[in-house]
């Protein structure tokens, strides 16, 4: 880089920022840059160290990229990277913004199968799918990618996310994976309070519905359910989550817009199974109406935010089988260091138990709602699969001959030990 270029980068980015941010793509990326300080002394004390330390940045990068493909897929794959790695070393902050991959690779799949009949395989098309808790977009990105990769294709791709970075952050990743502005719509604001103006929508005619809906929501997140949410269309049905944890008001949110032939997939901690109060009342309708297709268990210390062992519902507003499908993987995966991890023959186990609703034992059963309104509509995986295993059967007559050669071998080896004691003089045994 010469220097009379150097000698201008910061002006030079800012610029571009301003540009992208304003001229390029109308609304779409507004903002996109607003967290970016140029000025920040983290970079340099004044201008001329600030300038010439992004230099060297961005050299860097560009030596980097330089080993890359130029297809923009390669390049948005290089920000996912980043991204994942950046999650790995934030700790709990990852929760609010990354779905690790082997899990984003179940749901994504599992909503891009047909909804009546999965074992028929992927839809052809998807016209629209929702993440209402989008963190980086890495979720919707990875539908988009199963979807093209099983021959189909999608239309509109749609996001919600409160954390400004974070939006920012989904936003930059549609753009640098070639997702056309006209293909996506992130839109940040509180999923809870429902600030989308294109969510609220009264006209029953004109209210949108998705055709599939993923999400990995904070989990057990502490909000404020006020009389006002208590008559929202989106709960009015089923009821208010507790203050303590909203992970019922956002399924609820999400479930209220998916099509009625639609899928979706979130994922939530495994209290959701069980909890008593008003989450057991919003259970129990829900099941009652039909609408739980399937709970999947899956392995603790999967994410980088929590050690917790999460669960995945599977929700459809119609659907065929009249039971629900337990999947009990939580003891397949391999340990790591510092996450445990699920294998490519773990995911594909899970998918096929979904896809063909197979029954193994100690792994999956379908369970008639008669059983499950016997235990009171409690969805825990343990009521319902077995990891015990049973003892083995003994074969007496075996043993018997097993213990006969043993005294057999013991009497040997007694006269044995003898015959040495009487050549030593000593006293034998009885």
């Amino acid at each position: 880089m010469a220097r009379t270029q150097s000698d201008e980068l910061l002006n030079t980015l800012q610029a571009g920022f301003k540009y992208i941010e304003t001229e390029s793509f109308e609304s779409t990326f507004q903002g996109l840059f607003s967290e970016i300080d140029l000025g920040s002394s983290k970079l340099g004390k004044g201008y001329p160290e600030r300038n010439a330390k992004l230099c060297v940045i961005i050299k860097k990068i560009a030596d980097g990229l330089a080993e890359f493909s130029d297809k923009l897929d390669t390049l948005g794959d290089a920000y996912e990277y980043l991204i994942g790695q950046f999650a790995a070393g934030s700790g709990k902050k990852a929760g609010e913004f990354y779905t690790p991959q082997q899990i984003s690779d179940i749901l994504s799949t599992i909503v891009t199968l047909d909804s009546q009949e999965p074992k028929t395989g992927a839809k052809q098309r998807l016209e629209s799918v929702m993440d209402f808790a989008c963190g980086s977009g890495s979720l919707l990105l990875n539908v988009r990618k199963k979807t093209k990769e099983a021959g189909g294709t999608i239309g509109r791709i749609y996001g919600q996310e409160k954390n400004i970075t974070t939006y920012n952050l989904a936003r930059m990743n549609m753009l640098l994976h070639g997702v056309k502005d006209t293909e996506f719509e992130i839109f940040h604001g509180d999923t809870l309070t429902n600030d989308w103006d294109i969510l609220r929508e009264l006209n029953p005619a004109k209210k949108p519905a998705f055709d599939a809906i993923v999400a990995n929501p904070p989990f057990s997140y502490r909000w404020e359910p006020t009389d006002a949410l208590a008559d929202d269309v989106r709960f009015k049905n089923h009821g208010l989550a507790p203050k303590s944890a909203a992970d019922f008001a956002f399924l609820l949110h999400g479930f209220h817009f998916l099509k009625d032939e639609g899928v979706m997939a979130i994922i939530l901690p495994h209290g959701v199974l069980f909890r008593g109060g008003a989450e057991e009342r919003i259970r129990t309708k829900l099941l009652k109406d039909g609408h739980i297709d399937t709970v999947i268990g899956l392995p603790s210390n999967l994410f980088y935010s929590t050690g917790i062992p999460v669960c995945i519902l599977v929700l459809k507003k119609c659907k065929k089988p009249d039971d629900v499908l337990f999947i009990n993987a939580a003891e397949h995966f391999v340990k790591g260091k510092r996450q445990n991890q699920l294998t490519d023959e773990n995911i594909a186990k899970i998918i096929k138990t979904y896809q063909y609703r197979e029954e193994e034992a100690r792994y999956s059963r379908r369970v008639g709602m008669a059983e499950i309104e016997k235990n009171e509509f409690n969805l825990n995986i343990s009521r319902y699969i077995s990891t015990a295993v049973g003892e083995a059967e003994i074969d007496l007559d075996a043993t018997h001959r097993e213990l006969v050669d043993i005294e057999k071998a013991i009497a040997v080896a007694k006269d044995k030990h003898n015959g040495f004691l009487k050549e030593l003089g000593l006293k034998l045994l009885p």
